[in-house]
């Protein structure tokens, strides 16, 4: 096992070489933000095995490659020409990411007329300083890991949106983070979502790799939910096995507002997923789903953190997942319950199913309250595919293996009938499927075509 001074030491060594050249674009007051956030990273470094969250972090998937940062964007092409996206016809205004930086023609932030802005937040920190700079300052967090601060010396580019006070942006918004290189890159995005009062927007966020090589993206994503305002996103992760992925995504919100989330996992060698939420003022209510689907050897951490500072609001975890081959998930869910938090419900359930023996998953869901007036649960299970219900499909004329896949489905579909976009949910669960099948994107598109598996026959899943 790789000890931490080690990892420090080669994180250091990588801010070292590219900290001044990313100085270079920044004004003063950015200037002297990277820079007290390295000196923060020296001062806590990566995340020590006592964190909870990070305790079976495999550091020496990430140590033992050579990163390389690209300090410029490519020449401009359309997406077209290296990235069809795999969800189609899902009528939403997409914005594609190549490798970290935002891909445009001369236009690095779209304007729409009734006051929404989206695009590049390199290029908001140049033209909208005032509107982002508040929300860039860095908040009092003890989640705030040593990465984060990394992420702060070092990011370029990343997604911007901001939501103007009661606008309601019915169409929804994509963003593709697509990665297409030939070097082994350390990508560092940081994304804004502003959602102004009593306003409205459903965002799609997926992570692609299009090539097998070695990818380490530590992404941090803030996301502002004011008033009355409603927000709902979904993560869609389909990454290679030589893959890692840091997501680090904060999330405030104010009185009366609601947040639904759905992080979907479908591929990635090694994936560390951590949602934060505080819920700031009274009746906020957030809701966060999750679906992980892990194989071979790949591992999936899904971290969440519920703090509950305000009375009379709600929230609601639910996360499923599946691990077959020998790959390993974790689970950790931490509500917290302020003693001023009054009236708070609070409620968490992790389901998984282990398709073989050699599969792992570690899953800890945790209640820390200091008020008497709450209601909170957690709980969590573990098992197998039923042999009952497996005998039963098959007695009735389907195969063993499209038994599993039809119970496996089902498993899945409770978590995917909670995204609430009505063409990206008939897109998803048609990814679900292919996964199950062992046709994933990231699998169709290697030229190596390995470990595809068989099935009998194809049965109709929506049709059952």
């Amino acid at each position: 096992m790789v000890k931490i001074p080690e990892v420090n030491t080669y994180f250091i060594q990588l801010m070292d070489k590219y900290l001044p050249s990313v100085l270079e674009a920044d004004t003063s007051a950015m200037k002297q933000n990277r820079m007290e956030a390295a000196r923060c990273f020296k001062d806590k470094g990566v995340p020590l095995r006592s964190n909870e969250m990070w305790r079976h972090f495999k550091w020496e998937k990430i140590i033992q490659n050579t990163y390389n940062i690209q300090q410029q964007a490519d020449a401009y092409r359309p997406v077209e020409t290296f990235f069809n996206c795999a969800i189609r016809d899902i009528d939403a205004y997409m914005f594609t990411f190549l490798n970290g930086w935002y891909v445009h023609n001369a236009a690095p932030l779209t304007r729409f007329p009734n006051g929404v802005i989206i695009g590049s937040l390199r290029s908001a920190k140049e033209h909208c300083l005032s509107l982002i700079q508040p929300c860039l300052q860095d908040m009092d967090n003890d989640l705030y890991t040593g990465l984060y601060h990394l992420n702060t010396a070092l990011w370029q580019d990343g997604f911007f949106i901001y939501v103007p006070d009661y606008i309601h942006f019915d169409k929804p918004v994509q963003i593709a983070n697509i990665v297409k290189t030939q070097d082994d890159l350390f990508i560092n995005m940081r994304n804004l979502v502003i959602v102004g009062k009593n306003a409205s927007l459903k965002l799609i966020h997926c992570d692609d790799t299009l090539e097998n090589n070695n990818t380490l993206i530590n992404g941090v994503t803030r996301i502002i939910v004011k008033q009355d305002a409603c927000f709902d996103y979904v993560k869609m992760e389909n990454e290679d096995n030589n893959s890692v992925l840091l997501n680090n995504i904060h999330i405030y919100q104010y009185g009366h507002s609601t947040v639904n989330t759905n992080t979907n996992t479908f591929n990635g060698g090694l994936v560390h997923n951590t949602i934060e939420c505080s819920l700031l003022e009274p009746y906020a209510s957030g809701h966060f789903n999750g679906l992980y689907m892990a194989d071979k050897s790949q591992n999936v951490t899904n971290c969440l953190q519920i703090n509950h500072y305000s009375s009379h609001c709600t929230s609601e975890q639910l996360y499923n997942g599946m691990i077959d081959d020998m790959a390993s998930a974790r689970f950790i869910g931490h509500i917290f319950v302020a003693p001023d938090a009054q009236k708070t419900e609070a409620y968490q359930l992790n389901r998984n199913i282990l398709l073989t023996d050699e599969a792992s998953i570690e899953t800890k869901p945790f209640l820390e309250i200091y008020a008497d007036d709450v209601k909170c649960s957690h709980g969590s299970t573990v098992g197998q595919l039923d042999d009952n219900a497996i005998f039963y499909l098959r007695s009735r004329g389907i195969c063993e293996k499209n038994a599993r896949i039809l119970l496996m489905h089902a498993f899945a579909k409770e978590i995917l009938d909670k995204i609430t976009i009505p063409p990206l949910l008939d897109h998803t669960e048609e990814l679900v499927r292919k996964r199950l099948r062992g046709e994933a994107i990231s699998c169709t598109q290697c030229s190596m075509q390995c470990d595809n598996k068989v099935i009998d026959f194809e049965i109709k899943l929506p049709e059952i």
